[in-house]
């Protein structure tokens, strides 16, 4: 069996993102896992999204067998990667190869760091990583709501789109919640107020910007991320009110869900995501490179 290995940088065309798509809905049928998120898939089209595939074909049908994604989520040249064999072609040599790629692909784009991502249950995964010197780091669940109807939460609550004069609030609120640099921050509100198909919202109270949150259209999916509110204002309902919001948002754009990631050890987001509705899809774990 000959196995040919391809690199795609994003946007990739729209044939490889049909292959892929086709690879992890049947990876996806037989493990029963969601490939679809884990590969960063609906990003790769966006002409904006900093990130590459990389591909292995099977010469002899033609047939795309196994894949890495990896993408700079914020810019910061650090990037997620993830990988998939379909289930026939497992074990037999792929994904060390793919691995070998993935790092020559990391070195000439001079990459500031790097983080590895499987399903929880991906036993085998976990030793490969493992094999190849990463370490576990952290573990992440995906949450999810269905897209629906929201009421205001009060009166005295706005919540609208970003705009120029709320930056320096922005700033302050993601260093609180964060711990963000400044210019983190400023390369953050950048990044998620000109990329297509992202808007950063903000809550505003009594003339105060309070809190933010940016959601993200995938599909028919809005993704929630960078959801921080004061710490003076926290416990008032306030986040609730912001993914409620998406929630409504979402419902109006005509989209069916609304995803998130959470650490699975934030007991305190956990709380305020299940009480606005959402619940545990899968969790993802991450790993970095330790040599």
């Amino acid at each position: 069996m000959n196995i040919s290995i391809i690199t795609a940088s994003f946007p990739i065309d729209e044939e490889t993102y049909n292959e892929v798509k086709a690879l992890t809905e049947d990876a996806s049928v037989l493990d029963g896992s969601p490939y679809l998120n884990m590969l960063n898939l609906f990003a790769s089209r966006n002409p904006k999204s900093r990130g590459f595939f990389i591909l292995a074909y099977d010469d002899t049908t033609n047939k795309l067998v196994g894949v890495i994604g990896a993408i700079d989520q914020i810019g910061l040249n650090t990037y997620e990667w993830s990988m998939l064999v379909d289930p026939m072609y497992r074990k037999i040599g792929i994904d060390e190869a793919l691995l070998q790629v993935l790092s020559e692909g990391l070195i000439q784009r001079e990459a500031e760091g790097e983080l590895a991502i499987i399903i929880e249950t991906d036993r085998y995964g976990r030793k490969l990583l493992e094999k190849h010197g990463y370490s576990y780091s952290f573990s992440e669940a995906t949450f999810e709501s269905k897209a629906e109807v929201s009421q205001p939460a009060s009166e005295d609550l706005l919540i609208r789109q970003y705009n120029e004069c709320d930056q320096e609030s922005v700033i302050e609120i993601l260093s609180e919640a964060f711990g963000d640099l400044r210019e983190e921050s400023v390369e953050l509100i950048d990044f998620n107020t000109t990329t297509e198909g992202i808007i950063l919202w903000v809550a505003e109270q009594n003339g105060q910007i309070v809190g933010t949150i940016t959601s993200t259209k995938e599909g028919e999916v809005q993704w929630i991320t960078a959801l921080a509110v004061y710490p003076t204002v926290q416990g008032q309902g306030i986040g609730t009110a912001l993914l409620k919001w998406v929630k409504d948002f979402a419902f109006r754009n005509g989209d069916k869900k609304v995803m998130l990631d959470v650490e699975s050890e934030n007991e305190r987001a956990l709380g305020v995501y299940k009480k606005a509705g959402f619940s545990k899809a899968v969790q993802f774990d991450y790993f970095i490179y330790t040599g």
